[in-house]
């Protein structure tokens, strides 16, 4: 019992926290404002995340540039979220362009500063200095760039169908769950799980979505759902690979009952690039 209100505790701080920080904007009645208290509060998941990356490589004897590894995510999340606060001259699409010319940059730096360390493996390391830019600071971006293309209620709803996904995705698989869906990288996931997460993620999406976005058509909120349940269920796979891989349960301990940053950020960093294209190329 002890351990479940633990549990109940740690979720209720972080949902506070981050429903909180996105919709600070409406509390206090200044979007711009509450876009810094959002972007500061994704800041510090991103380093939370960053360093918890880097704490599980470590086990593999990886000899990744932290340093610079931080500072790139640190000019991301510049790049994006500078120009929509100050002047909304940058929009994502403009982001997104140029990483056809910064990345390809990045990486050569990244490989070059290898020739100073005392890697078995450079290149692997090189990789894992440009991993916190793509996997966590890029996809955290986006999902503050969405604030003030869409609306900070838009964010809500994907964060909402996550949420219920894995709710009902656990419920589903405790009630009827018996076909293992991926045992080799997560022996609790089930196909009956998964697909019960998936409607009730559909239902929310096609029910709510259009009470708290009108200006979002249904099929649109059918498909943002379909996308969210789906890529959620493959965002927390690829966690548990990576957990796996380096032999840890939990990527922290930030989170009582609950793990640390990337456990629970987990599917939303993998979401965020599929939703923000598919409200960026389809909806706007």
């Amino acid at each position: 019992m002890k351990t479940f209100w633990i549990r109940t505790a740690s979720a209720v701080v972080y949902a506070v926290l981050f429903l909180g920080s996105l919709l600070s904007g409406f509390f206090i009645k200044n979007p711009v404002y509450g876009l810094l208290i959002f972007s500061t509060f994704l800041g510090i998941v991103m380093l939370g995340c960053t360093y918890e990356f880097f704490r599980m490589v470590k086990t593999q004897g990886s000899k990744a540039c932290e340093p610079l590894a931080v500072a790139y995510c640190l000019i991301t999340f510049a790049v994006v979220i500078v120009p929509p606060v100050l002047s909304s001259i940058l929009n994502g699409f403009v982001v997104m362009l140029s990483a056809f010319v910064l990345f390809p940059c990045a990486f050569a730096l990244a490989a070059i500063v290898q020739l100073w360390t005392k890697s078995d493996q450079p290149f692997r390391d090189a990789a894992y200095t440009m991993v916190p830019m793509l996997y966590i600071a890029i996809p955290l971006c986006l999902m503050i760039a969405l604030v003030p293309d869409v609306g900070a209620r838009v964010v809500l709803m994907l964060i909402l169908m996550v949420w219920v996904n894995d709710s009902g995705a656990y419920i589903g698989g405790s009630l009827f769950g018996k076909h293992k869906m991926w045992e080799r990288h997560s022996p609790g996931k089930t196909w009956e799980g998964t697909a019960f997460g998936v409607l009730v993620t559909i239902l929310l999406a096609v029910f709510v979505g259009p009470w708290i976005q009108p200006a979002v058509a249904w099929y649109h909120w059918l498909a943002l759902g379909l996308i969210c349940s789906v890529v959620d269920t493959l965002g927390d796979l690829v966690e548990s690979m990576l957990k796996r891989s380096v032999g840890m349960k939990d990527s922290g301990n930030i989170m009582p009952g609950h793990g640390g940053f990337l456990d629970r950020f987990d599917s939303l960093l993998i979401i965020m690039p599929f939703a923000y294209a598919y409200i960026s190329l389809i909806i706007l």
